[in-house]
């Protein structure tokens, strides 16, 4: 495919993308690489790997069973 590039740059078809949401942008000598980057946000990740054990209260005071 071929793309005219345009005094804002170059538009990539949308469907190339598809299931992405943000893309790196390198330029190494006369190539330009847009890689997928993945969400890296650790908070997505808070209770996937719940542990049981005998705490009833482990959410609500959670400090005191973490630093003491």
């Amino acid at each position: 495919m071929r793309i005219k590039v345009t005094e804002n740059g170059v538009l990539i078809p949308r469907m190339w993308l598809e299931g992405i949401d943000e893309v790196e942008i390198h330029k190494e000598q006369n190539m330009i690489i847009v890689m997928p980057v993945k969400a890296d946000d650790p908070i997505l990740d808070l209770g996937k790997q719940p542990i049981i054990l005998d705490m009833d209260d482990a959410s609500l005071n959670h400090d005191r069973y973490l630093y003491n």
